[in-house]
């Protein structure tokens, strides 16, 4: 058997460098027969040739250096060349599966494949085929080339990664001969190691449906063309290369081709982790460095909605980084939330306001807090501050308790009431307000619009989605019972707004003064000036 792979790779050898190999014995040949006539010649013949032969190496050396500048400046990336060599060997990956975290589901899937290459000789005996391709689906962030990389360090097998836009160039044939170097690569080590992994991030540069048109895009079809080739050629051939791309884009805009059964034979669809995976993520990234030990993860996971682990690594980065500048030497939960706020929300500015100023967005937070403390029926208020951030004067950061995927009647209705609060709170202080309402404004109107446009949602409940419909086609009057029906909800939550600010107008105040005094206020603090006036929000009490 080793005499077997010493051959093999003496033939690999000479067949990826016999044009080599060939000119340096052509030119070896050359040499020796110029030796020896040249040894047979007369002196005065001698020094005459070696003088023609001065001038014409000067002549070749300068054309030389000069195709070799043009080379490098016109193809120096280009003629089927890689920036970097990608490959990266099973020592030099060491991510094991126990390091896979957040991702129970597509862990799983994937743990599947790697116990499919570990029984490759049983799965030949029953007559099945291991996986030729697999398309990991979903947002940036989630941990699409980390899982790929650790089913390669499971398995243990040679790993080449390439980005999809590697394979595009606008020089005809370079996309393609790209294509067929990696997958010969991929080849060779799985002849010598079993098996190979080829991955493809954001295959979508080079998967997306082809275009036939004589204006351009051929390049670009030539170059799926022959990815679509090579994976077809991989079920004919005994070494197993598995095909591994990620992609953030829906999975609709890749061609129809490269999803059929035979190239990408299952797809694994990533999702953003849920409390328990941001649970394990913050206790993860929180062992890595030094922190205080009271630490509520399960409160950081919950204020950690939507969050990839992606992002709950940067905060855990961000907080040190914090804690630095405070020269603190652990990590406390007020430097991860102060991390948290810095990457959601901003850097503060420190802008000088007039006292009137200060006091109208004072109210104005104290309006959008009290409404989306005692009306939202999801999200939960975990800040109010009227410090500067980016372009606003004061902020309330609120999430949802847990993840929400279909939002109802109530929710739209209660994200516009919220919205509106911040205009009401001022117009009943100042009994004026300022342009500081354009941005809510701005996603009430939206949200209204889309319930009586899109959902169904309107005063009369009319059916249907009319944004399907171009705007010409629709009748005036269609127009203005929908834009009317509008309206009206934003009327409807205005008066709620109003009757309930007008009903807690006390705490609206005691808000409003605590601002003014301390400039944030944190969970904590707005927990118990609520309990201190005998309010519960709506979220307790439905649960």
């Amino acid at each position: 058997m080793k005499k077997l792979l010493i051959f093999e790779k003496i033939r690999i050898f000479f067949s990826d460098f016999w044009m080599i190999l060939t000119i340096v014995a052509t030119l070896s040949l050359l040499i020796a027969a110029a030796v020896v006539f040249i040894g047979k010649m007369e002196y005065y013949g001698r020094v005459t040739l070696f003088a023609h032969m001065s001038l014409f190496a000067i002549v070749v050396l300068i054309s030389g250096v000069f195709s070799a500048l043009v080379y490098i400046a016109l193809f120096s990336n280009s003629f089927g060349k890689s920036n970097k060599d990608k490959h990266l060997n099973v020592k030099d990956l060491k991510i094991p599966f126990s390091s896979v975290i957040g991702i129970d589901e597509a862990k799983q899937e994937a743990l599947e494949l790697v116990q499919l290459l570990r029984d490759r000789t049983l799965i030949k005996k029953i007559g099945g085929k291991v996986l030729r391709g697999i398309l990991m689906v979903g947002p940036p962030g989630c941990g699409k080339t980390y899982l790929a990389k650790a089913i390669a360090t499971e398995a243990g097998i040679p790993f080449l990664s390439m980005a999809g836009s590697e394979f595009v160039e606008i020089f005809v044939g370079v996309g393609a001969q790209r294509i067929r170097k990696v997958f010969n690569k991929a080849k060779r080590y799985a002849r010598f190691e079993g098996a190979c992994i080829i991955f493809i991030d954001e295959i979508d540069a080079v998967g997306r449906s082809r275009s036939f048109s004589f204006m351009g895009g051929q390049e670009t079809n030539n170059t799926l063309n022959q990815l679509l080739v090579e994976m077809d050629g991989l079920s004919s051939k005994e070494q197993n290369v598995i095909v591994v791309a990620a992609t953030n884009a829906e999975e609709s805009v890749l061609d129809a081709a490269l999803l059929r059964p035979g190239r990408f034979d299952r797809k694994i669809y990533i999702d953003r982790p849920n409390l328990e995976g941001r649970e394990q993520l913050f206790e993860f990234y929180l062992s890595k460095v030094r922190c205080d030990e009271t630490i509520d993860v399960g409160r950081l996971a919950r204020k950690a909605v939507y969050k990839t682990p992606a992002d709950i690594e940067n905060i855990i980065k961000e907080a040190a980084l914090i804690a630095t500048r405070k020269k603190k030497e652990d990590i406390g939960y007020k430097e991860i939330s102060e991390a948290m706020e810095r990457i959601e929300l901003g850097i503060k500015h420190k802008r000088k306001m007039t006292k009137h100023e200060r006091e109208m967005t004072a109210y104005h937070e104290s309006g959008h807090l009290v409404s989306l403390y005692i009306l939202h029926p999801t999200d939960d208020v975990f800040k109010a501050s009227i410090i500067s951030r980016r372009n606003t004067l004061g902020v309330v950061y609120h999430q949802p308790r847990e993840e929400i995927f279909c939002e109802d009647r109530d929710h739209l209705l209660a994200d516009i009431k919220v919205g509106l609060a911040g205009y009401v709170a001022e117009k009943l202080r100042f009994g004026v307000t300022s342009n500081g309402v354009t941005s809510d404004f701005q996603q009430a109107m939206r949200v209204a619009h889309m319930m009586v446009w899109r959902f169904g949602m309107g005063i009369s409940e009319t059916l249907g989605d009319y944004t399907a419909i171009p705007k010409s086609q629709l009748s005036e009057s269609v127009k203005q019972r929908l834009n009317e029906e509008t309206n009206q909800i934003l009327q409807e939550c205005l008066k709620d707004v109003e009757d309930l600010l007008k009903k807690e107008r006390q705490i609206l105040d005691r808000f409003a003064k605590e601002l003014l005094e301390k400039d944030e206020l944190e969970y904590d603090d707005i927990e118990a000036i609520f309990k201190e006036y005998g309010k519960t929000s709506i979220r307790n009490e439905n649960s």
